[in-house]
């Protein structure tokens, strides 16, 4: 089945919140939290950007020579298409993301030319979280690792070969999963904040 086949089976059904232009979609999706799927089409030429808790962590770009995933995916990005956002499932959108991450997102933050006002009490902080997994102090890859607030999963991925996984989350304290190659699972809790961006986990 063609990648954009997959994309169009998970958008069959889902939540129309919109359509407007990139830098647009980057406020309206930050400022809601939202979880979903942002389309431009184009003649010969597909872009999706998928978007976790309001930020773009994942991109796919497709034409007649082939597809593009992650930041290279970004750099076709021409800042002019006009995009449809839906609302997907949290848990679809993060699938998505594991093959397409952005890795390098300082391409769409240069359309992002807004601040978001403070009503009423001070917005929370947001940061990027590293995890890294280690096993007798050697780094483990290919390990699955999610973390959860309130019991919601806000995160998932797979481990790299230096053991680590990151995440754009809210400051706060999360329960991490790990789950190992022989479907082992440990958990902790861990607090993240500004002081604590990297912390590191044993199995």
């Amino acid at each position: 089945m063609k990648i954009q086949e997959i994309l169009e089976n998970v958008l069959k059904g889902s939540k129309y919140l919109g359509t407007c232009d990139l830098q647009k979609l980057l406020q309206f999706t930050a400022t809601h939290g939202i979880y979903g799927i942002a389309v431009a089409k184009g003649v010969g030429k597909e872009l999706y950007i998928a978007i976790i808790q309001g930020e773009p962590e994942g991109a796919i770009y497709v034409d007649e020579k082939g597809v593009l995933f992650g930041d290279k995916a970004v750099l076709m990005i021409e800042e002019k298409e006009t995009f449809v956002l839906t609302e997907i499932k949290p848990d679809l959108v993060e699938a998505l993301v594991m093959s397409s991450r952005i890795f390098d997102k300082t391409r769409l933050k240069k359309s992002i030319s807004y601040v978001v006002p403070e009503v009423g009490w001070p917005r929370v902080g947001i940061g990027n979280l590293s995890l890294k997994v280690v096993k007798d102090d050697q780094p483990q890859n290919g390990l699955r690792v999610s973390i959860r607030k309130d019991g919601k999963i806000v995160g998932s991925d797979i481990t790299t070969d230096d053991g680590t996984v990151g995440f754009r989350v809210e400051y706060g304290i999360y329960d991490c999963i790990i789950q190992d190659k022989a479907q082992v699972v440990t958990k902790y809790r861990i607090e993240f904040d500004e002081k604590h961006p990297s912390i590191k986990l044993g199995v």
